[in-house]
């Protein structure tokens, strides 16, 4: 390393695009978005095509020939319509998307994944659709501020499979106040009858920019209740693992081999490549992210300069704490430790109270241990001199 760049560019075999747009902000949200109704594809393309210009001038990044994967979040981006797959195509280079293997996931909203959306998707080299749902149940959804209603998960399932994707993920939130009146179980059912390959879980948090997080602060909504937060985790992963689901990560259910391969890249620690307005890339061991609104993004994307809000460099004992804290983020888990040391006792201990299981020379958490995570994570690395 020269500084805070390497000695030669990092091959980036996988890109992060964001699209900025929402049609409206959920009340927990806290996502680098503008709202709006419909989204701008024309400024987006040519924002990301200044980007991509600038990272080939900057020499931090250079893309693969083949990708490995290509995922578009948000935001909404089916609030681009049918052109914005084809128009991301053409700018990172069809030749790049050619790969048997490429996975290309695009997320979209129930209510903009329409039938033309869907086709032209397809066409364009879409092989991954990631819905978010959040709920089926209708008071729930109007808290969040969700414009589908119930029925739309399902019609956008159908929708995509119509179309000829079938590799399908669908996101539910957990932790919502009890005072909704959302019955978790009957929405794990719902989501069960759908079949799709993959189901991502996400816990509410309240973040103190966010409608959620003033009403918090001001006594108007209850915080997140930790008892029922613990509670709904633990049902969601019996029921979807009853159900034929590996649990494969903390947030993660997955039939065999519809595991997300985009998602595998940042557990894995490797390289990748963040495109938009507060996108985040990593050069091994720099870590950088992007302005975060995006008119100043559009504007500085434009002018040529500019567009990186900050980065970090990550030294060797902040990488081998992340390298932990992905890795037991997984069912994979990590190595066992050496006999003997200190991170064997508190494995050991670990294994006594159930919030890790041991396997084939490696050990990984239980549900109750994934819960723990963080204060796990920061406990076995502080024990690693011993």
């Amino acid at each position: 390393m020269t500084g805070a760049r390497p000695d030669h560019p990092v091959t980036a075999s996988s890109i992060y695009v964001h699209a900025p747009f929402c049609a409206r902000r959920c009340v927990y949200c806290d996502f680098a978005v503008s709202v709006r109704s419909t989204g701008d594809l024309p400024a987006w393309i040519e924002a990301l095509e200044a980007e991509l210009a600038h990272i080939a001038r900057e020499g931090l990044f250079t893309l693969s020939d083949r990708l490995e994967t290509l995922y578009v979040g948000g935001g909404t981006p089916s609030l681009m319509g049918p052109a914005a797959m084809s128009e991301l195509g053409r700018i990172i280079g069809h030749e790049r998307l050619e790969g048997p293997g490429l996975e290309w996931t695009a997320e979209a909203n129930p209510e903009s994944f329409t039938a033309d959306v869907a086709e032209a998707w397809r066409s364009a080299g879409v092989n991954r659709i990631s819905l978010g749902a959040q709920s089926f149940d209708p008071s729930a959804l109007r808290w969040m501020g969700r414009l589908h209603g119930a029925e739309g998960p399902r019609r956008a399932v159908e929708v995509a499979r119509a179309s000829g994707i079938e590799n399908l993920s669908v996101d539910l939130i957990f932790g919502l106040p009890a005072h909704i009146g959302r019955s978790w179980r009957d929405d794990l059912a719902r989501i069960v009858e759908l079949d799709v390959p993959h189901i991502s879980l996400y816990g509410l948090t309240v973040e103190s920019g966010t409608a959620l997080g003033r009403a918090v602060q001001e006594g108007r909504e209850v915080p997140v209740d930790e008892d029922q937060y613990r509670d709904e985790f633990l049902l969601a992963a019996e029921v979807l693992t009853a159900a034929g689901y590996r649990h494969y990560e903390v947030s993660n259910f997955a039939r065999p081999g519809f595991e997300s391969r985009h998602n595998s890249i940042y557990w894995q620690g490797r390289p990748y490549l963040g495109l938009g307005n507060g996108a985040h890339s990593y050069a091994p061991p720099i870590r950088r992210w992007n302005l975060r609104a995006w008119e100043a993004y559009r504007r500085a994307a434009e002018a040529g300069s500019g567009i990186e809000a900050e980065r970090e460099v990550l030294d060797a004992a902040a990488q081998a704490l992340e390298a932990v804290w992905l890795a037991l983020r997984t069912d994979q888990g990590v190595p066992l430790p050496t006999p003997g040391s200190r991170r064997a006792e508190l494995v050991s201990s670990w294994r006594e109270l159930d919030l890790a299981h041991v396997s084939a020379g490696r050990f990984a958490l239980t549900n109750q241990g994934w819960l723990l995570l963080d204060r796990l994570t920061v406990d076995y690395d502080r024990a690693r001199s011993g």
